[in-house]
Parts: structure tokens; C-alpha cells; sequence
């Protein structure tokens, strides 16, 4: 997908769900005893987050979605939200492995460090991306695709400015004592979501659980969890990877010339972020081609399949209309979205006021 398609559909769906990565790093708690801790300040908590650096590890993550988001196989990126668990390694160096789990499909994604192969046993291809010497010299670059806790710790960056941050007990997740941080919005803050709650290890400091809760609900509308956690040295092997026996393989090696940093500007001038923190809107326009429903890149293409934005929201949406223009917003437990009918869209974890708002700032 181009590097304009990639930016919308993430900023799409990362803000109609609430916040940016929410999808992939909110995670609950494993039923235990709540431990015994020294007591720490929830400043002091947040700065060992920040500052933490992930070690060798190996784990298991499981998903629960009860966001009420329909037809999430029609849009592309969103099929992580459909995972049914997820192995995740780390060797504290750089070099990591998820293997995502949908039924009885698996996609593998390997980084060896200088190399990342994607494998898709679901058509049985292989994509090898080599990582530009500049992403190796920026670690986090390459670490936010598999690391689920280098997002939960850029999402405490990001919010901690406009919520109120506490200690509120401790809890066990996946056999590892923890504290529990909450982060609540301000009362200036417009938001649909109550609180995000976030398990950090007593020990390392990592994040290990995320609850995003919302207004009017006791149960967390995503869950994604480590029942399964271990730190220590990892075998080598699991870092390195070897294409299965009849896979096709597609070699890509992105360079950051003139024109790729032209695309990315592009992409990055085509989505505009209002406000901050909780009420963060995302507002863009999509492109001509996406809104045709012509075929999407990747597996929907190799599929045949075809993603009509302006469709699926008719089927799933209601028609709205303001200063702004008309179009359809779809609602969900965590976030609203619209989509005008001229083709630009607008995405945030809050309610349909504040992106006709948004939508109609010049």
C-alpha cells in the first residue's frame, strides 16, 4: 500500500477506535491475589515507564474486542482486532517475533535485526523488508511493529498531560506482581471513554495490562492480554527465518530518497490532527481510489476483495449533516468516525459534536 493509503487508514481506524494503538496494546488482567508493594507516587511510576528499557522476554497475548464495530474484515488493517492470541519474543536487542493467531490462519512477522519477514500462512507468501540503515539507528523505529509495551508507553506520553494519573492498587497479571496506574480525562476533556487503566510490572516496569473503559459500561470495551509472561535470555533461533518450503517471496527494500519523503509529507499534510489528548480528532481526506472500492493492496487484493468506505458506512452508519457538509458517522463503544460525502473523514474517541466541530474549523 502507498505511503498516503497507509497513513489515512491508520489514522482512520487507530482514532475511530479512541486512541492511536489502542487496538494493539490494551491488555487485562489475569485473575490473582492482588500483591503486597513498597508504595510509589504515580509520578514516579510514569517516570520508570517512560524510561524503561524492554528486555528478553517471551509471552502470550489473548484479545477480547467488545468494541460493537461491524464489518471489520471489510477494512483493511483492521484484522488485528479479530486476533484470536498472539506469541510475542524479544531479545532485548532489537530483534523480535509475533506470530498473530485469526482461526486457523497465522501471520508471522520476524525482525532479525537488519531484515523483516512477514509470512502470511494464509496464501503461503512471504514479504522481506530490509530496515534502512537509518531505522537501525533509531531502535524504537523498528521496535513499535511487534512490541505491544513500547505503545502502551507512548500512549502514557501522549495522555498523561491532559488526565489525572493515580496508583490505585496492585494487581497480578500473567503471574507477575503489578501496580495499577489509572489515567482519567480532565472535566475539560470530551471524550467517550471513563478511565485507561494500565498494569505496570513491579519489577521491570513494563506495561503488562491495559483496560480502556468507557461511560456507562463496567466492562472494558478491548482487552488484550499477556496470560502467559517470562523474562529472560531467548533462543536465538527465534529471531531467524527461513522461508516455508513452495512460499512466494517479495523482496522490498525502502529507500528514503527524494520521492518516498515527498509521499510521506504528502500523506502526512493529508491528515490534520485537532486538539489534543482524549478529544484528539484526526480529520483527512480519503483518496479517490479508496472511495471507488477499487481492489485493496495486499491480501484483499490477492483475494479479490474490494473496501467501499462510502458503502459500508450506508449499511452501518447513520446520515448526518451540519455546516460542514453531509455524510455517515458510525458510533462505537470507544469512538466515533465520519465520513463526508465529498470524501473526507473525521475520527476521535468522542462524541459526533466534537467532529462537527472539528470538520468545520478551517
Amino acid at each position: 500500500m502507498e505511503p498516503k493509503k497507509k497513513a489515512i487508514t491508520a489514522a482512520v481506524l487507530g482514532s475511530a477506535l479512541g486512541i492511536g494503538g489502542l487496538a494493539v496494546i490494551a491488555m487485562p488482567a489475569t485473575a490473582g491475589a492482588a500483591p503486597t508493594l513498597p508504595t510509589v507516587s504515580a509520578e514516579s511510576l510514569v517516570q520508570s515507564v517512560a524510561t524503561a528499557k524492554t528486555p528478553a522476554l517471551a509471552g502470550k497475548v489473548k484479545v477480547t474486542n467488545n468494541l460493537g464495530l461491524p464489518g471489520l474484515n471489510m477494512v483493511p488493517g483492521a484484522g488485528v482486532l479479530n486476533l484470536d492470541s498472539a506469541d510475542v519474543y524479544n531479545d532485548g536487542n532489537g530483534r523480535s517475533k509475533i506470530a498473530i493467531h485469526q482461526g486457523n490462519t497465522q501471520e508471522t512477522i520476524t525482525h532479525d535485526g537488519t531484515t523483516v519477514w512477514d509470512y502470511s500462512s494464509s496464501d503461503n507468501t512471504v514479504t522481506k523488508h530490509t530496515v534502512p540503515a537509518e531505522a537501525l539507528e533509531k531502535p524504537n523505529a523498528t521496535e513499535k511493529m511487534t512490541d505491544p509495551t513500547t505503545a502502551a508507553t507512548q500512549l502514557l506520553a501522549t495522555m498523561r498531560e491532559t488526565s489525572t494519573v493515580a496508583v490505585d492498587g496492585t494487581a497480578s497479571v500473567a503471574g507477575r506482581d503489578a501496580y495499577e496506574l489509572v489515567l482519567t480525562p480532565k472535566p475539560t476533556e470530551r471524550t467517550l471513554l471513563r478511565e485507561i487503566r494500565v498494569a505496570v510490572d513491579s519489577e521491570t516496569r513494563l506495561p503488562l495490562r491495559l483496560d480502556v473503559l468507557t461511560n456507562g459500561s463496567a466492562d472494558p470495551a478491548l482487552q488484550i492480554a499477556f496470560s502467559e509472561v517470562s523474562f529472560g535470555p531467548q533462543d536465538a533461533a527465534q529471531f531467524q527465518f527461513t522461508p516455508p518450503k513452495g512460499a512466494k517471496v517479495t523482496e522490498s527494500q525502502p529507500k528514503l530518497d527524494d520521492t518516498t519523503k515527498n509521499e510521506l509529507d504528502k500523506a502526512q499534510e493529508a491528515v490534520k490532527v485537532v486538539g489534543d489528548g482524549w478529544d484528539t480528532v484526526v480529520t483527512g481526506t480519503i483518496p479517490a481510489d479508496l472511495l471507488s472500492g477499487k481492489p485493496a493492496s495486499g491480501t484483499e487484493a490477492k483475494q479479490g476483495k474490494s473496501v467501499d468506505p462510502k458503502a459500508l458506512l450506508s449499511r452501518i452508519g447513520k446520515p448526518v449533516n451540519g455546516t460542514w457538509g453531509s455524510g455517515y458517522a458510525i458510533t462505537t463503544k470507544v469512538g466515533t468516525a465520519i465520513l463526508t460525502d465529498d470524501g473526507r473523514f473525521a475520527a476521535g474517541a468522542v462524541p459526533e459534536q466534537v467532529l462537527f466541530e472539528a470538520l468545520a474549523a478551517k
